[in-house]
């Protein structure tokens, strides 16, 4: 089965750490992964990765992807450099397409207003009052949140922000999905044995 494509966005100073598990487990269920940046000009990770984007944010219209996904960056709380980002993610949002936002990325998306009317959540509830934005009570103390299409998970739940991504688009989906978490997460041998069996 074709699939769209999921696009990663990268920029400088962003959490490379963050999106692993999505992306590995996407690709290997066929999705492709489409770096987006800026520019198509190469971009530095918080870890030292240099990155080519394969394309530019201009350039990404919603219709042509299966995901939007949003990683934390230095830059989301140092100046305005990826409100872009930001304004894709209402795009994508407004055209019914999915949106995965983790760390400080929910802080470009609550500066942005989409979370003034979805549950969320994030690093911690104060990070985003600082914002000044009007979701604080839909604020949910949980790892990861999914309301209508945006994914939100703070900076210490990259697992669970793929678990969120994995059954959305229905990579995993009930006791496979909670095993693939549960492994991943708990390190819980007993979950393999439910994925092993359902390959």
């Amino acid at each position: 089965m074709s699939r769209k494509p999921v696009h990663l966005a990268v920029y400088d100073t962003y959490a490379d750490w963050e999106t692993g598990h999505a992306t590995a487990y996407l690709a290997r269920a066929g999705y492709e992964i489409r770096t987006v940046g800026p520019s198509r000009e190469p971009v530095t990770s918080v870890g030292g990765l240099r990155v080519q984007p394969a394309g530019a944010l201009d350039d990404v219209r919603p219709d042509d992807s299966s995901l939007l996904i949003l990683p934390g960056a230095d830059l989301w709380d140092t100046s305005d450099q990826l409100a872009p980002f930001a304004r894709k993610a209402r795009e994508f949002l407004a055209a019914g397409v999915p949106v995965a936002a983790i760390c400080g990325a929910t802080a470009g998306l609550a500066r942005e207003g989409l979370l003034d009317d979805r549950e969320h959540t994030s690093a911690v509830s104060f990070y985003l009052a600082a914002t000044e934005y009007q979701g604080g009570p839909r604020y949910v103390d949980a790892d990861a949140v999914t309301d209508r299409g945006l994914i939100t998970a703070g900076p210490t739940e990259p697992v669970a922000f793929a678990r969120e991504i994995l059954g959305l688009l229905g990579v995993y989906e009930g006791e496979v999905l909670d095993a693939w978490y549960r492994l991943f997460h708990d390190s819980d041998v007993t979950a393999y044995a439910v994925l092993e069996g359902a390959r």
